[in-house]
């Protein structure tokens, strides 16, 4: 009888950030204070949006839904890493470590997909301002983000079955603080070619299809706003600074690490372009959103407001 599955890994060992023993408890520190940060950032505005019907219209909802995708990264990633900066390293099970790297892709691509929809809303609420409403209707915001949860689940489940399938039979170690696909498939003793292309041709599209259509919303954004008179030019300017800053810091910490060559690059800088989109970016969002925007200022003021009542 033959054995058709040769994995012999069971589990993984995830080195994290063994140079930087000299700031442990400082580090450490740094990441369950950004992830507190972050995690209850975000839940408030989820619960700002839900209970303000001021806040009920597309641009809220789909910051809601970037919400969930933040706080599945940083659940995802920032609790296993305070686990392993403190033990100096940590184990994880196979299992563990495939789920960990499918909610990560899954939360990454869900991202560059909400970005794109609320470019495309903030596209709508300006050039087509009249047929806004028709357009983006309550059904439409719906659908639209169904469709992007569901593209995200299901193109990350494929790559991760091709994952899966693949043989581990030598070195289990990880020099990481999470699982991801090329320290996988360095380890993986089958040929990876096909995963390989499989994960480029799928991550290319899930970034780069949403990055163009950002583009294309904000050059047909500015040459309306540019016939606008100089007072609705600032007002229009103004809706769309907060998503402009955060697509691009996004965008530029993730093509920073998964495009740019990694041959000759600093391992550790790496890691630490790694934190800036897993843990800082999703920090970085609901203040950003928070500061910049007035009807979340107020929402904030009237919350605290009921609150010492």
């Amino acid at each position: 009888m033959q054995v058709t599955n040769q994995t012999f890994v069971t589990e993984f060992f995830l080195l994290g950030f063994q140079n930087l023993e000299n700031f442990k408890i400082p580090f450490y520190l740094m990441l369950l204070f950004s992830y507190i940060v972050a995690t209850s950032g975000n839940l408030l505005i989820i619960y700002l949006v839900a209970s303000n019907s001021n806040l009920r219209c597309p641009m809220y909802f789909f910051l809601t839904q970037l919400s969930i995708s933040d706080i599945l990264m940083t659940t995802n990633i920032v609790p296993n890493t305070l686990y392993i900066v403190w033990g100096k390293g940590g184990t994880m099970s196979f299992s563990g470590c495939l789920t960990q790297f499918y909610c990560l892709a899954c939360s990454l691509a869900s991202e560059c997909l909400l970005l794109s929809i609320m470019a495309y809303d903030r596209f709508l609420a300006i050039c087509k301002p009249l047929r806004y409403g028709t357009l983006m209707t309550t059904g439409t915001c719906i659908n639209l983000a169904s469709i992007m949860w569901l593209i995200s689940f299901s193109t990350e489940l494929i790559v991760t079955i091709s994952i899966i399938q693949l043989q581990y039979c030598g070195p289990n170690v990880i020099d990481h603080f999470f699982c991801d696909s090329a320290p996988l498939l360095e380890l993986s003793c089958s040929d990876t070619y096909f995963t390989e292309l499989e994960i480029f041709t799928l991550g290319s599209l899930l970034t780069f299809s949403p990055l163009i259509c950002i583009l294309i919303s904000y050059l047909y954004i500015v040459l309306a706003v540019l016939r606008l008179s100089a007072t609705r030019r600032r007002k229009a300017f103004s809706t769309c600074s907060s998503h402009l800053t955060v697509v691009s810091m996004f965008y530029g910490t993730l093509i920073g690490n998964y495009l740019l060559p990694i041959k000759g690059q600093s391992l550790t800088l790496s890691k630490f372009v790694s934190l800036l989109y897993t843990v800082m970016t999703p920090m970085i969002n609901p203040i950003i959103y928070s500061l910049r925007n007035k009807d979340i200022k107020e929402a904030i003021s009237k919350h605290f407001n009921k609150v010492h009542e």
